[in-house]
């Protein structure tokens, strides 16, 4: 095979690259660009609202300078998980975007649009034939579920290859695998899985695996017995440990990494340092499952939130705030009746303190005896509704700075608000509701495409 060039941008669409260091690989004629857009590290909102994390300014910064570069060299442009979430609104945002930048810089592509949602209706049919599984720690769901909130499905690299194969020069899909971007073109070509997908792994979030990390790039040279990983940024640098790393990136295990059509094994492979940007890595091999899989990805509403943040540095009050706070839950569930005249069930409201330098990342599962010096008290309130979160947050908030404290007489302050008025109202709160797969399908199946000439 000859070498083939694949060029990794940044990690998400719209985290801001340098344009020199993309520049260094677009001059290298990359044979495919391709870039993730999407995540579910940032929590369920962006599923469940359709709301994209970063802005349009910032995506659009990002895509003016894809678009270009894809022009100049003649090579595809891959994006996956359009919008964040991979939602069919994300992929339309983003070629609404695409779109505009075309007609503002005179270019002409074929766009292809892949859209991953899925219908209550489908679903409910996969999931009443047996074909929706649980991975680990999945919620126990049932069919109804299906007709809350918004799913998307997780395609791999088969749907983004037939886009290809049909000439589309862009390519905008919805939610994907973070690998099948850079491993479609590979793919296409007949090269070796195991590298590919390795080659993939390393990649995907471009220069997350360099030294200093960042939102810059990768190059990645992919030859019949190996790939080299190239960094672009100035002052930037790649060890065999970094890139080898990488590998335990948003997996459990770094030797066996899971895929819709099979698995990753790296435990064979090698990592060789070529010089101090570069690394060519070996051995990596690519087991096809018998069964091909995709991920479903659900949120729903939950309710909506208001927060109130603030501190505490009295000893004394930081002491008594473990035993003060159930008590103060009793009290709170006592105002709500009082207060809603029985409109709002308590039961329905979740009034929650973390205490930040108590242990409050852990959760209660802290391991040492901490004795901080000074607490940051974060409230929130989640109701049904948002006036009913604001109401509550505010005899909330009040209390809370005027809790009793049994070593001091009189009226003493517990909390410091750092802002007037100290209620923030969050707006609507999500969750996730699936970690599941549909089994038993053809790699297209639950996805659909459109093409256009722009």
């Amino acid at each position: 095979m000859e070498e083939l060039r694949i060029l990794a941008p940044t990690g998400v669409l719209g985290a801001g690259f340098d344009a020199e260091a993309f520049q260094r690989g677009v001059d290298a004629r990359p044979h495919v660009i391709a870039c993730d857009a999407g995540s579910t590290d940032s929590g369920p909102s962006a599923l469940g609202s359709a709301n994209p994390k970063l802005s349009e300014h910032a995506v659009a910064r990002d895509l003016r300078l894809l678009l270009s570069a894809r022009a100049a060299v003649g090579a595809p442009l891959i994006i996956g998980s359009c919008g964040t979430s991979g939602r069919n609104s994300g992929v339309d945002w983003v070629a609404g975007i695409a779109r505009r930048i075309a007609a503002e810089e005179e270019l002409r592509f074929k766009l292809g649009l892949i859209y991953a949602d899925q219908p209550p209706d489908r679903l409910q049919r996969l999931y009443d034939a047996g074909r929706v599984q649980p991975l680990q720690h999945a919620p126990t769901i049932d069919r109804e579920l299906f007709e809350r909130g918004h799913t998307v499905a997780m395609m791999g690299a088969e749907p983004i290859q037939d886009a290809l194969r049909d000439g589309c020069d862009v390519v905008l899909a919805g939610r994907a695998s973070d690998t099948a971007l850079f491993a479609a073109v590979p793919g296409l070509r007949g090269a070796d899985p195991g590298l590919t997908w390795h080659l993939a792994k390393t990649i995907e979030c471009g220069a997350a695996c360099a030294i200093p990390p960042s939102a810059n790039g990768l190059l990645a040279s992919l030859r019949d017995d190996h790939f080299d990983v190239m960094t672009l940024a100035a002052g930037s640098r790649l060890t065999p440990r970094s890139v080898a790393a990488h590998t335990l990136y948003e997996n459990a295990d770094p030797y066996r990494i899971v895929e819709p059509s099979g698995v990753l094994d790296t435990s064979a492979a090698t990592y060789e340092a070529v010089d101090g940007q570069t690394v060519r890595v070996r051995g990596a091999r690519f087991d096809a499952a018998d069964g091909y899989t995709n991920k479903l990805e659900g949120a729903e509403l939950v309710g909506y939130q208001t927060v109130v943040i603030g501190g505490v540095r009295d000893r004394v009050v930081i002491d008594a705030l473990p035993k003060l706070l159930p008590m103060a839950r009793e009290y709170f569930d006592a105002k709500i009746r009082e207060v809603f005249a029985g409109e709002v069930d308590p039961a329905d409201v979740d009034i929650d303190y973390r205490l930040y330098g108590a242990g409050a990342v852990l959760a209660g599962t802290e391991p040492d005896d901490l004795t901080p010096r000074e607490l940051g008290v974060l409230i929130t309130v989640t109701a049904p509704d948002q006036v009913t979160a604001h109401a509550i947050a505010t005899f909330v908030a009040h209390a809370s700075s005027h809790l009793p404290i049994a070593e001091y007489d009189g009226l003493v302050s517990t909390l410091a608000y750092p802002f007037s008025p100290p209620e923030i109202d969050r707006g609507p709160l999500y969750r996730f509701t699936l970690n599941h797969v549909v089994t038993d399908v053809t790699p297209t199946e639950l996805f659909r495409t459109t093409t256009e000439d722009v």
